[in-house]
């Protein structure tokens, strides 16, 4: 059998689970090479943290790499000593919400197995930087020919607020990435803190001040002020729509749903079944809607559907609930329309969506507003290059990188680059649903199959990657 090589980008849970399924799908005469710094694949930004405050955001049931392996997390993790250490994963209603580090220690896991198998699965802990003549290039100075290139980078870097990139960037109170390893640990236990986003990260981060003995005011603000929302508690059987007639606009969809919340309503149903089901035909509804459509939605609603769709853990709801209780935390709809350096101090001038504005005077200021997907391909020297050659592209909404059905990329004359692929959420412009966990895995099992049963020839518009054949 002929060699191949299939080398994967980014070894967090997107690019380690592409890789899986590709050892699993795949015979010998393979290897695949996942190139990625982390000294363990499957972790990522989430899977990282070793913050005992960070759980996952759904339970432990919903966390698989294939509809096969349904519920294989919850049972490997009952079986750890993990679990036996941390009474606190088991919530009232007996779900289990394990620490993040636990799923990235279990997709590792499955890594390891699945290098077992026939596929040859090789983790090279470097970083690449280019692409040229058909050869991975990395910051180590090594190369690594590639009959096909799959780009698993999602989540670039937050950017920091223009306003507070001009006045604070130096600023010792300023925390412009609460991901890195001890980012929080300049905060005093009575410092005054104030929290630039009130999504996902904004809740981590009162949680793990919470853990750490934090005792200070906390102010959260956000244009809109929406916290994220609780997973359902209890069992209850899923409620299926029916799609046979679907809207074709933002505003129908917008509709449609609160019609369906208010009948789950009467019928005794949480509204978080309503939003799971329309979530697992996230990528059908997406797709049937036009680029304009899209754009309504990304510009009107995506705010209330990220608060509603991306739930918290009721560990990290419950830190939320006893802060805004005791009066430690306050949420503010408000955007920043002035930020200074007072000495050690940082002042703030927050325009409240009603009323006139005030400043706010803090110690601290942490950045929660999460990745700045908008600007994914200056975020990365081998995405940059690749653009700069025209080779890919941004979507035209603005989230990711631009690909076909196939997940192939588009190069900047629209024509497919059959041997350089996206996986995961970089794609969501063209796919829609490709944030949550179980839709990337479903996405990266779904393209392992389609690079191991098609191997189209190589175009004249595409020669960089395989010049050197």
């Amino acid at each position: 059998m002929a060699e191949r090589h299939i080398v994967i980008i980014g070894g967090g849970f997107t690019g380690t689970a592409l890789a899986i399924h590709l050892a699993r799908q795949g015979a010998a005469g393979l290897t695949v090479t996942v190139i990625e710094p982390r000294a363990q694949l499957g972790q990522g930004v989430a899977y990282s943290t070793q913050d005992p405050a960070h759980r996952i955001n759904v339970q432990a049931s919903r966390m698989q790499l294939c509809a096969a392996q349904e519920g294989d997390f919850e049972r490997w993790y009952r079986a750890s000593a993990a679990y036996q250490n941390d009474a606190a994963s088991r919530w009232q209603d007996g779900k289990l919400y394990p620490q993040r580090a636990q799923f990235g220690a279990y997709v590792a896991e499955q890594f390891a197995e699945a290098a077992r198998l026939q596929v040859r699965l090789v983790h090279v802990q470097d970083r690449a930087v280019a692409l040229r003549e058909g050869q991975i290039l990395t910051a180590a100075g090594r190369a690594y020919r590639a009959d096909e290139v799959v780009l698993a980078i999602s989540h670039p870097p937050p950017a920091l607020p223009r306003l507070v990139q001009q006045a604070l960037v130096e600023h010792p109170g300023l925390i412009a990435n609460p991901w890195l390893p001890q980012a929080l640990a300049k905060v005093g236990s009575e410092d005054r803190v104030a929290i630039i986003g009130s999504g996902l990260t904004m809740a981590d981060v009162v949680a793990s001040l919470q853990l750490q003995g934090h005792r200070g005011p906390i102010t959260a603000f956000s244009r809109r002020g929406q916290l994220p929302r609780n997973n359902v508690s209890g069992d209850y059987d899923a409620r299926p729509l029916d799609y046979r007639h679907m809207p074709a606009t933002a505003r129908g969809w917008l509709r449609r749903v609160r019609q369906e919340v208010a009948q789950a309503a009467e019928e005794g149903v949480p509204w978080q079944l309503v939003l799971d089901d329309i979530r697992f035909h996230g990528q059908q509804i997406w797709q049937q809607m036009a680029l304009k459509e899209q754009r309504r939605f990304l510009r009107h609603l995506r705010p209330w559907w990220d608060v509603h769709r991306y739930r918290i853990a009721p560990q990290v709801s419950k830190a939320l609930e006893e802060g805004q209780h005791s009066g430690q935390l306050r949420v503010l709809a408000a955007r920043l329309v002035a930020a200074n350096s007072e000495g050690a101090e940082i002042a703030l001038r927050l325009q409240p969506r009603k009323g006139t504005a005030t400043t706010l005077v803090v110690d601290k200021l942490i950045v929660t507003t999460g990745p700045a997907h908008g600007s994914l391909l200056s975020s990365d020297s081998l995405l940059g290059q690749l653009a700069a050659e025209g080779l890919i592209q941004a979507d035209p909404l603005g989230l990711g990188i631009l690909v076909d059905a196939r997940s192939q990329t588009l190069n900047r004359s629209g024509t497919a680059n059959p041997h350089l692929h996206v996986v995961g959420p970089a794609a969501r412009g063209r796919f829609g649903e490709l944030m949550g966990l179980p839709q990337v895995a479903e996405h990266a099992e779904a393209l392992a199959e389609k690079l191991l049963n098609t191997s189209p020839p190589v175009p004249r518009c595409c020669p960089s990657l395989h010049a050197s054949r």
